[in-house]
């Protein structure tokens, strides 16, 4: 799957699967910008990426403020001309439930970044998408179609959120020959929960697959790239669930 000439932006890249999938992409040649707040963190990614290919354009912003959103399509364009390929990677886990009392808490941090960015990001992307015939591949979660556990229930209700957002784009852009889909993975090793706050592993969240594993990081990475490619040139507005067979059980 060559990516040869082909120009993506993956939010989220600092770690886990957005720094999977922005290496993947550099190593099919592709010209990858790569989004993130953690500054040492991109870094260390950057040099992945040019270890395999293409040094990428790096980008420290946070997709939920919205000058640094019009920032990271504008830099993107500016570096590379144009736009092929966009990864809404970036989101959070914000633990809250109706009985603690913190759940418009957690409503309000995880719907700006999982949702609300993503929504902004696409429509920023979407002209520039539409000359290349690109795509946009949007990261969700199983959560988004079963309710993991209470604390999950704002998580949850972003990536359903995220999940009819995808359909709703595929059905206005597919005119314009742009496809939009998303990945739904299960549980993957990757730091989203430490970065949450917790220490908590996912089998003590209630989180068990019948496979009995947990999907790295750069499994995920391999179906983006798929559903960004030709090969799937006939797809779009759907979800492709990477689970260990997480929803089979529910």
């Amino acid at each position: 799957m060559s990516f040869k000439n082909k120009v993506v932006l993956v939010t989220g890249a600092s770690s886990g699967i957005g720094a999977a999938t922005a290496i993947l992409f550099s190593k099919e040649g592709a010209n990858v910008a790569i989004v993130g707040r953690n500054e040492s963190k991109l870094k260390n990614v950057s040099e992945q990426c040019a270890a395999v290919g293409h040094a990428p354009l790096v980008i420290k912003a946070d997709v939920a403020d919205d000058d640094d959103a019009r920032r990271i399509v504008n830099d993107t364009l500016q570096k590379f001309g144009k736009l092929d390929v966009l990864v809404n990677n970036a989101g959070i886990v914000q633990y809250g439930t109706l009985l603690n009392g913190k759940v418009l808490e957690s409503f309000d941090k995880i719907i700006a970044i999982n949702l609300r960015a993503v929504v902004h990001i696409t429509m920023l992307a979407a002209p520039h998408l539409v000359k290349t015939k690109g795509n946009v591949v949007n990261v969700s979660s199983v959560a988004g179609q079963v309710h993991i556990t209470p604390p999950f229930m704002a998580y949850c209700t972003s990536k359903a959120g995220l999940d009819h957002f995808t359909r709703g784009c595929a059905l206005e852009l597919s005119s314009s020959g742009v496809r939009v889909n998303a990945i739904s993975p299960g549980p993957v090793t990757t730091d989203i929960v430490e970065n949450s706050g917790s220490t908590a592993e996912f089998e003590e969240v209630g989180v068990t697959t019948p496979l009995g594993r947990v999907s790295e990081s750069e499994e995920i990475a391999d179906l983006i790239l798929y559903v960004a490619s030709d090969k799937s040139k006939g797809i779009t507005g759907s979800v492709f669930v990477t689970d260990n067979g997480v929803m089979i059980k529910k």
